[in-house]
């Protein structure tokens, strides 16, 4: 017992002075330029999600039809094989950054739709009907009154799917690709359990970080609508 609580001791002594030393931030190796990197993929990988799940949940809630696509949807995402996917999709179209972006974006695209949905659908009927009887077309109802009604929801759904893409976005490193995952990768491979703790220890750093963050704007930006 003893030993193993010197050799963590250790382990963590020199995991503070990793994350701290200078030479640890500085170069295209450094903590700055890989935070950058996955910074980078992560919010790219979730515009891009957006932009494919918010027109597709707002669709599902405005109409009622494909309702069950966006029920499934909250299940496919929790099973999908991410890693796999970034094999898939490397074996088809080689090494590039594609495969990353496809997995990335596969996996953020259920939280928006599922989230927008969720929102569209708590919207009092009889707000729409009322909305209809002042003599509101579809487009207007959908963006003077459902959405923002729908908001708090439809952001949370946003929220999440960016903290579920950071959390992993190290798979850029999988495919020979930057992003705090590299440290991950490279830590295996060279038995370097500082490496890959420190990587580690970033990824959900930034993610809590994110979550935090978000969430406190989400409240902020709502606080004076009532539950």
């Amino acid at each position: 017992m003893e030993e193993a609580a010197r050799l963590m001791y250790e382990l963590f002594k020199n995991l503070g002075t990793w994350l701290t030393s200078g030479a640890s931030w500085s170069g295209a190796d450094g903590i700055a330029h890989r935070l950058a990197e996955h910074l980078q993929y992560s919010l790219l990988a979730t515009l891009i999600a957006a932009a494919i799940g918010l027109p597709l949940g707002l669709l599902i809630g405005h109409t009622g039809k494909g309702a069950f696509i966006a029920i499934n949807l909250a299940s496919f995402g929790r099973a999908l094989p991410t890693v796999g996917l970034v094999v898939l999709v490397f074996l088809a179209g080689g090494l590039s950054m594609l495969p990353v972006y496809v997995a990335l974006v596969a996996l953020a695209v259920p939280a928006i739709v599922t989230n927008t949905y969720a929102g569209m659908t708590a919207v009092d009927p009889d707000v729409r009907d009322a909305a209809r009887g002042q003599g509101m077309r579809g487009h207007q109802v959908l963006f003077q009154v459902e959405l923002p009604l729908a908001l708090p929801l439809v952001m949370t759904g946003l929220r999440l799917a960016l903290i579920q893409v950071v959390a992993t976005a190290t798979i850029a490193a999988y495919v020979s690709f930057g992003g705090l995952g590299r440290y991950v990768f490279d830590g295996l491979a060279q038995r370097d359990l500082v490496q890959v703790l420190g990587g580690a220890v970033l990824v959900a750093v930034i993610a809590v970080t994110l979550d935090l963050s978000l969430s406190a704007l989400q409240r902020f930006l709502f606080r004076h609508r009532t539950a």
